[in-house]
């Protein structure tokens, strides 16, 4: 069994959509504590003078978990939507997932990070025809901090390979996954296909409502089905 435990972040970029898809199980590990100035309230979208990120304000109390973030103000929903509408509205695929994005925006008020942001991600994934299950670490009883929970998480799910991005070489043991007999995978997020986007030059560390909004259903083929389509290549010529 192939396990992925990460953060929720705000609309993530393809690469997270990735590794879900990449996974049998994905685990939310929203309940340990919520950093400053990363990924998990903000993320970035296409202008014609280079990326600008998109933040939702989170008040300036950082001693909290992810699933504690509460939204001081609701103000954000509307501009939000406002700059997705003016940078993307003429993008092909914009009114496919109008309806839903505006709900979103406009037809409720968020009050957790965490409950927008699950409900964000998930919906890409179903976008995406991902299948994966997902799970929330506060439902898996395991003790311990940091890469140590996250092996526990692991070994309590069953896995047998753990697949982490590459900012988990700075805090994941390789040893320590080996000892519990399970297999530790780097993901790598290299040689990505560009698509038709707005603006050049082509930038790929953008919400991946970027790539939603400019090729629609074909979006698959730009994160994972590119992969499967050069190892059928190969196979043929072999």
């Amino acid at each position: 069994m192939r396990i992925v435990i990460n953060q929720s972040n705000y609309i993530p970029w393809k690469g997270y959509f990735d590794l879900i898809h990449d996974a049998d199980v994905f685990v939310f590990y929203d309940d340990v504590q919520f950093t400053k100035n990363d990924w998990r309230n903000r993320n970035r979208v296409k202008t014609a003078d280079g990326p600008q990120w998109m933040t939702v304000p989170v008040g300036r109390d950082l001693n909290r978990r992810i699933n504690e973030v509460t939204l001081p103000d609701h103000h954000w929903q509307g501009k939000h939507w406002r700059t997705l509408e003016q940078l993307y509205g003429k993008a092909p695929f914009f009114d496919r997932y109008r309806e839903f994005l505006a709900g979103i925006y406009l037809g409720r008020q968020w009050d957790r990070l965490s409950d927008l942001n699950q409900t964000l991600i998930q919906w890409v994934a179903g976008e995406l025809g991902i299948t994966t299950r997902i799970m929330h670490s506060h439902d898996v009883p395991v003790g311990g901090s940091g890469a140590n929970r996250v092996l526990g998480i692991a070994q309590a799910i069953g896995a047998s390979e753990y697949v982490s991005g590459p900012a988990g070489r700075a805090y994941l043991d390789p040893a320590a996954f080996a000892d519990a007999g399970i297999t530790l995978t780097w993901k790598s997020y290299d040689s990505y296909p560009e698509y038709a986007q707005f603006h050049p030059p082509f930038e790929h560390a953008v919400t991946v409502l970027d790539l939603l909004f400019h090729t629609g259903p074909g979006a698959p083929h730009y994160i994972w089905g590119w992969r499967d389509a050069a190892r059928t290549m190969e196979s043929h010529a072999g």
